[in-house]
């Protein structure tokens, strides 16, 4: 049985095992720099999906923009465990948090091979597309 948990508190277990994956996918594998990929945590709500055994297996984090709406940000899953719904499940738990919070509206800035993965799950495309950290993104947004 899996568990999902977030947090706020940059000093938890969960915030670092956040960071952890966020740093093998981003910074190891697509070398995104440090700089880039670690900013705002103070303003973000880490949320981290564990397996049966306590591992680790994916993160994703909300940042609030403003009363209605959060941007989903730094979604990232282990390398093993990819393919096997991690991501769907955070999407879906993000969801459920933004909701204890009153937000209506979620964005994010999908690279562009996972669109289609946003898309499947009620993500609508707007604006152009743009290039952060040399990989190319599209603005995408829900309503919840």
């Amino acid at each position: 049985m899996s568990q999902l948990l977030h947090t706020n508190d940059l000093h938890s277990t969960i915030y670092h095992d956040a960071k952890d994956i966020r740093l093998n996918v981003f910074v190891k594998e697509q070398n995104i720099p440090k700089s880039i990929e670690i900013a705002d945590e103070e303003l973000a709500i880490h949320c981290v999906l564990y397996d049966e055994n306590r591992k680790p297996l994916g993160t994703v984090r909300l940042l609030p923009i403003d009363k209605t709406t959060m941007a989903v940000q730094r979604m990232a899953v282990d390398k093993e465990a990819r393919g096997k719904g991690v991501g769907k499940k955070l999407m879906t738990y993000v969801e459920d948090v933004a909701k204890q919070y009153n937000v209506s509206t979620l964005i994010l800035g999908a690279q562009l091979h996972a669109f289609d993965f946003y898309r499947s799950l009620g993500y609508e495309s707007f604006g152009d597309t743009y290039r952060e950290a040399n990989i190319e993104h599209q603005y995408m947004k829900k309503t919840i």
